[in-house]
């Protein structure tokens, strides 16, 4: 098809019978997504992806584009140009050309794959979309004149969309992107962009006296594996920012086992050594950890089974009480353990905590 990019297509079905639990419901839900979409959002508002500028937003704000979930719909909501849409949606066109839309990543880093969702949006959806990348440095300015001096290369060719649909396409460029120009043609709307990769960071200026947070997603974090995730995604904790509220956390579902412990594991941005942490139980109230610990596990970049009985996991945080809707900051408290590439956030018995901080050195 192209060089750089293939349509993923994902078989969606209906049950016949209805589902009794919704655990079976979620682990259906989460056989419909491609391997690539285990990466990181690049272009998610919550990590700082910025919609910049668009050629037509005429019934849907161009900023819809990068917001969480899959996008709603609401059956008698309209504004004063028309339907209210929970994406992004031009006019109709009648003049030649297509519209287009320019975001910034949150971070900088390489494209596994794109979700152009066109969820909801029926009789109005774009038939075809493209999608060009360039790379603009940090120290340039982010105006018109600068993105038409920008060496735009397209790495997702002119593709068929699917009204109502994700449409997932894998990427195979391994090039670094800052910045996306999304077209759609000739008009329409689309509910949410998602742009799946690897962050990139510059490890080289960071010196190894330089404390940084090793568990941000913005660093180039990932939240890899946990035992639980039924209210909300592993992958908030990591987040920028301070939770918006309970469900921007990580929260586990209720659980009647004594002395049980639900854990979530994390892979650190950069191999280091951890001098302080913070544990925030932000708006998680009546559902917060009586008590969490950390541990830690240096495996380099292996390829390891990490839910192994086999590892040694070493001590980082003691098991420490917790308050709710609280930010607990440790420094004292933490163990010296050397350079490790994961970590363990455990809590006990389960709850909600809605962001993880790991203050360290770089080890190199």
């Amino acid at each position: 098809m192209y060089p750089f990019a293939k349509k993923v297509i994902v078989n969606y079905f209906t049950p016949k019978k209805s589902i009794k639990k919704h655990k079976i419901n979620m682990e259906i839900n989460q056989t419909k997504q491609p391997d690539f979409t285990s990466f990181i959002d690049l272009a998610s508002e919550r990590l700082g992806g910025e919609a910049i500028s668009c050629s037509d937003d005429f019934f849907a704000e161009k900023e819809n584009l990068l917001k969480n979930g899959r996008g709603i719909f609401i059956a008698d909501k309209y504004t004063d140009r028309g339907k209210w849409m929970d994406g992004w949606e031009s006019r109709r066109k009648r003049q030649p050309g297509h519209d287009w839309c320019i975001i910034k990543l949150g971070a900088s880093g390489i494209i596994k794959g794109f979700d152009i969702d066109t969820n909801f949006f029926l009789g109005n959806h774009p038939p075809f979309a493209s999608i060009e990348a360039c790379f603009i440095s940090s120290d340039e300015s982010n105006t018109i004149e600068q993105f038409e001096k920008a060496k735009w290369i397209e790495i997702l060719p002119k593709s068929f969309l699917n009204a109502g649909s994700q449409n997932f396409f894998e990427i195979t460029n391994n090039k670094i992107w800052t910045h996306l120009r999304l077209n759609i043609y000739p008009d329409g709307g689309v509910a949410r962009l998602k742009v799946y990769g690897t962050v990139f960071k510059n490890w080289d200026i960071i010196s190894t006296n330089e404390l940084i947070d090793l568990a941000a997603a913005v660093n180039g974090a990932k939240s890899v594996m946990c035992n639980d995730m039924f209210f909300s995604h592993m992958d908030n904790l990591i987040m920028p920012g301070r939770g918006y509220n309970m469900g921007d956390g990580w929260e586990t579902k209720r659980n009647r086992t004594p002395k049980n412990r639900d854990w979530v594991i994390v892979k650190l941005a950069h191999i280091g050594e951890i001098k302080s942490a913070l544990v925030d139980t932000f708006h998680f109230k009546g559902n917060y950890p009586d008590t969490c610990s950390i541990e830690g596990i240096n495996i380099g970049e292996l390829n390891t089974d990490l839910s192994s009985n086999d590892l040694i996991w070493t001590e980082v945080l003691p098991l420490t009480k917790l308050h709710a809707d609280q930010e607990h900051f440790f420094e004292n408290e933490i163990l010296p353990t050397g350079p490790l590439s994961h970590i363990r956030l455990n809590i006990f018995p389960d709850g909600g905590i809605s962001r993880l901080r790991l203050f360290g050195l770089v080890s190199k």
